[in-house]
């Protein structure tokens, strides 16, 4: 079993705090996690009916039934065992007594914001980070074999081709996932949709376009493009509106969780096709994205990312900031270096004030270095 960068976090926080919540994509190694960081935990999950169905009827007999110290996965199935769960662990006081595990931040947040507030902390976990894989000794030989297969653990746990794993995971989102928190009528144009948002990897987001393009209006679009974040399929990252110049770009850009599921709802066969598709850029810069969010997540911290872009096309990929500071990177596919990757990143730093040693380039090839312009990083 690979070892996850957040079992640490989550340990800790189970000392502090009588419920944690660990929320995420299906299928990320949500349930694996707790059970192997807690092995001593009961495990339950309210997607067995006979149990979901004794929750609901009786929560205070399924919570003196199971005791403390479980597992409870699923639980946003389960939305009037919230109340319960607070009048439990505020009459013991004690602290590790529950985990929660749901893989529908919506629906889940919704009731820990309601009835949780102040009793629990809250983790998330995404697929495989780069450096998990590394470590785990199941790192994809090259970007295009790490774009195309993802990063979701069954893959690699169970050797599964991609083109096996995605399509059925997208069916097993729409078809449960997307029913269980809003009644869409028509599946197969929200599918359309999902494959719209693929083809926008990287791109600075037109919603307009987005809804014109599926026959949909533009309110629907943006509830859709809602649905599809809180289930942790898309999301966006924020431009960054500093005045540094006069016309900025004030729309976010759309990126997926997952590269692998964006290949596959591409329509994208193999690694090698990758090596010359049109959106091998947009995914590579997704897949570097990704792994900053995952970085902080994986800390139990949560992220300031944004990119900067003029009305000139000049633009910052990714700017981090950390405090009172920022740190600014180029994100590049190519293998081989070229002077000019720096090339707005430097105007930007030149607007903004900022030392080069804040400048950062990540590409494609195997040789790092340090040059006058900033640094140069091997993916």
């Amino acid at each position: 079993m690979i070892p996850r960068t957040l079992k640490e976090k989550t340990e800790h926080l189970a000392q502090m705090y009588p419920i944690v919540t660990l929320t995420g994509p299906r299928q990320s190694g949500k349930s694996t996690l707790l059970k192997t960081s807690f092995p001593d935990y009961r495990y339950v999950s309210l997607e067995d009916i006979d149990v979901r169905e004794f929750a609901q009827e009786d929560p205070r007999g399924f919570l003196d039934t199971y005791g403390d110290r479980v597992i409870i996965d699923e639980a946003q199935r389960v939305p009037s065992l919230f109340s319960y769960l607070q009048t439990h662990v505020d009459k013991a006081d004690k602290s590790g007594m529950f985990l929660l595990a749901g893989s529908h931040n919506l629906q889940l947040m919704d009731q820990v914001n309601q009835s949780l507030a102040g009793r629990t902390a809250i983790l998330r976990l995404l697929p495989f980070s780069h450096r998990e894989m590394a470590d785990g000794g199941i790192l994809p030989k090259t970007i295009s074999e790490e774009i195309f297969m993802g990063s979701y653990p069954r893959i690699y746990d169970k050797e599964i081709p991609p083109t096996d794993y995605y399509p059925y995971y997208i069916q097993t989102y729409v078809e449960r996932d997307v029913r269980q928190v809003k009644n869409i009528g028509d599946l197969g144009r929200y599918v359309r949709f999902l494959k719209l948002c693929a083809g926008r990897i990287g791109q600075v987001l037109n919603i307009s376009s987005l809804a014109n393009d599926c026959d949909i209006a533009v309110s629907t679009a943006s509830s859709w493009l809602s649905l599809l974040e809180a289930s942790y399929i898309c999301y966006t990252l924020k431009p960054d509106w500093n005045n540094y110049a006069k016309r900025l770009v004030k729309s976010p850009k759309l990126y997926f969780y997952d590269t692998g599921l964006a290949c596959s709802l591409l329509g994208i066969q193999s690694a090698e096709q990758l090596d010359t598709h049109f959106l091998r850029g947009g995914l590579f810069e997704n897949m570097v994205v990704n792994d900053f969010v995952k970085q902080a997540w994986n800390q139990g911290c949560e992220t300031d990312l944004r990119f900067w872009r003029d009305s000139q096309g000049n633009e910052v990929d990714l700017l981090v900031y950390d405090s009172d500071s920022v740190e600014a990177y180029e994100i590049k596919s190519g293998a081989t270096y070229n002077d000019e990757y720096f090339n707005s990143i430097s105007k930007w730093a030149k607007l903004s004030g900022i030392d080069v040693e804040h400048l950062h380039v990540i590409y494609g090839g195997k040789q790092e270095m340090l040059t006058s312009r900033g640094k140069l990083i091997a993916w």
